[in-house]
């Protein structure tokens, strides 16, 4: 795999110039996909604060939608030789591929291998985007306790939740908060990157995505969306890359998600801003008609993927 025309690819795109790429990128043009890709890349690895109009500019174009294609004017970080070692091993990824735990941890361990002042462009851009709900005053919500959720209403949002985590084997977190360091984060993203793995499956029965990869990788857009969530950026990033370099059949449908997906993460209100735990009550189309949320419906089934890996 030869990362050369990416790494090229990877620096300030010019928006006008990105959004007529979206269109032979989605059938199935190389360098128009590498293109995209190279902006993702830039954004989500050495300029957050681009992440935003970047994403917005592809996703819209893509869907026809008007968009912002104003010079991005966000500071940006290098590109250190050891982040295109460690992104080309993620890349590669293991022998018996990635699963949704082992992806989630390969690309959150991208992030020690970036520039030093990467740090410092995410917090300013979280403080800057209007998701994020001045998560810099606030403080690292504790654990949701699966006890206290077993003790509301059969058909509540609470024992939903609570369902949806026994009968998957999932973890309430996703990941360990403590074992990833997010203590050490400043307190805007320590917040957030908190808030958003305590509520990551909240908002999956809510907003409506299924927990299927097609469905995960829209949630991670819906998130994007939401707040410029700097992980979900990568995520998305480096599954696109992986599309264009091993699977560019793959990369229009992966486009067509990723832009439905964003749209309706601008559309809705903001979630960062929901007191989710004083609707632990209510069933979840009470929550939906409380806040004003409509359940993605996007083009593909959502468990398209793993239709066609049993079909092959």
């Amino acid at each position: 795999m030869n990362l050369e025309l990416l790494r090229e690819k990877s620096v300030r795109p010019n928006p006008q110039a990105l959004a007529r790429y979206v269109k032979p990128a989605a059938r199935g043009d190389a360098e128009a996909q590498a293109n995209l890709c190279g902006a993702m890349l830039w954004a989500s690895f050495a300029a957050p604060g681009a992440i935003p109009q970047v994403f917005d500019s592809i996703c819209r174009s893509h869907l026809g939608l008007d968009c912002d294609l104003t010079q991005i004017k966000a500071d940006s970080a290098p590109l250190p030789d050891r982040f295109w070692k460690q992104f080309q091993e993620t890349l590669n990824g293991p022998e018996e591929g990635y699963d949704a735990t082992s992806i989630t941890i390969a690309v959150a361990s991208l992030s020690p291998s970036l520039d030093d002042s990467y740090a410092g462009l995410s917090e300013a851009a979280a403080l800057a985007h209007p998701g994020s709900d001045n998560a810099q005053h606030k403080s690292a919500p504790p654990m949701i306790s699966l006890s206290g959720l077993a003790e509301f209403p059969d058909g509540s949002l609470a024992r939903e939740l609570l369902s949806m985590w026994v009968d998957n084997g999932f973890d309430p977190e996703v990941l360990d908060r403590d074992a990833i360091g997010l203590a050490g984060l400043s307190p805007a993203l320590r917040y957030l990157n908190t808030r958003i793995l305590q509520m990551h499956d909240t908002w999956h029965l809510v907003a409506g995505y299924q927990t299927t990869s097609l469905h995960e990788m829209a949630i991670s857009a819906f998130q994007l969306a939401q707040f410029g969530h700097n992980y979900s950026a990568m995520f998305l990033t480096t599954v696109c890359s992986m599309s264009h370099l091993k699977q560019p059949m793959g990369f229009p449908l992966l486009l067509q998600n990723l832009a439905e997906a964003w749209v309706h993460g601008c559309e809705m209100p903001d979630f960062m801003a929901i007191e989710w735990e004083q609707d632990w009550h209510l069933k979840i189309e009470d929550v939906r008609a409380k806040h004003g949320i409509e359940p993605f419906s996007g083009a593909f089934p959502a468990d398209l993927l793993e239709q066609l890996s049993q079909a092959s």
